[in-house]
C-alpha cells in the first residue's frame, strides 16, 4: 500500500489555537474523558502531557476531572488532532504519543493511524528513541498496523498483549472485563530516522494562515 505526501502546509490551525513552547512533552490523541492523561500525570508528575481530544462532550469532561484532580503538568486541548499536531509541535519534541484504543475506521482503512499520509508528519514530532504507543482490541487492527510498520514505515516496534487488570482507559476496561484480547504496539523511532517534514516548523503552518487570512 503506498502513501501519498501529507499536505501539513494547508492544514488551517484550530479554533482558539494556542501555541506552546519547543520544550519536550508527551502527547495523548483522543484521550476521551481523561482517564489515562490523569493516571499518567499522577505517576510522572514532572512530565508535560497534552492530552487532545475532538469530542466536545468528552473532553469537558475531561476538563471537569482535571479540576477535581488538579495535575500541574497535564493540559487538556479541545481540538482535532491533525490540525492541532501540526500548528503546536515542534520537530523532535515528542518523547510519547499514546493512541489509545482509536476509531478502527471499519468502513475507511485510508482513515486508520498507520495508514494515513499523516503518520509521516506524527513522526517528525517524535523524538529519536521516543516512542507511539498504539492499543486496540481488534486483532486485524494490530495485525494491520505491524504489517505497515515492516513495509512501509519501517520502524521497530513490540507487540504486547495488555494484562487483564489494566485500566488506562473507560474502554480499555469494558473490552478487558468482557474478556476480549488488548494489544499494543509499541513503536520505536530509531536515531537517524528521517522523514520529509524534520524541517517543517509551526512558525511554517501559521505563517501560511496569515498568507490565507491576508
Amino acid at each position: 500500500m503506498s502513501i501519498r505526501q501529507f499536505q501539513a502546509q494547508r492544514m488551517q490551525a484550530p479554533r482558539d489555537f494556542k501555541a506552546i513552547s519547543n520544550t519536550p512533552i508527551c502527547v495523548e490523541i483522543g484521550a476521551g474523558k481523561g482517564k489515562h492523561a490523569l493516571l499518567f500525570t499522577g505517576q510522572n508528575p514532572q512530565t508535560t502531557l497534552y492530552a487532545i481530544e475532538r469530542t466536545k462532550e468528552k473532553f469537558l469532561a475531561m476538563q471537569k476531572q482535571h479540576q477535581l484532580e488538579a495535575r500541574e503538568y497535564l493540559n487538556p486541548v479541545h481540538a482535532d488532532a491533525l490540525p492541532w499536531v501540526v500548528h503546536a509541535l515542534f520537530p523532535a519534541q515528542v518523547q510519547q504519543f499514546f493512541i489509545l484504543y482509536p476509531n478502527p475506521e471499519p468502513h475507511n482503512p485510508a482513515q486508520r493511524w498507520l495508514n494515513m499520509p499523516f503518520f509521516e508528519f506524527l513522526l517528525s514530532r517524535l523524538q529519536p528513541d521516543g516512542t507511539i504507543t498504539l492499543a486496540s482490541n481488534i486483532p486485524e487492527y494490530i495485525d494491520e498496523a505491524e504489517q505497515q510498520l515492516i513495509e512501509v514505515w519501517k520502524l521497530p516496534y513490540e507487540k504486547q498483549k495488555i494484562a487483564a487488570d489494566s485500566a488506562r482507559t473507560h474502554f480499555e476496561i469494558k473490552y478487558l472485563e468482557r474478556g476480549e484480547l488488548c494489544q499494543q504496539l509499541i513503536i520505536r523511532k530509531p536515531e537517524g530516522y528521517a522523514t520529509r517534514f524534520d524541517d517543517f516548523s509551526p512558525l511554517q503552518g501559521q505563517n501560511t494562515q496569515e498568507n490565507r487570512d491576508a
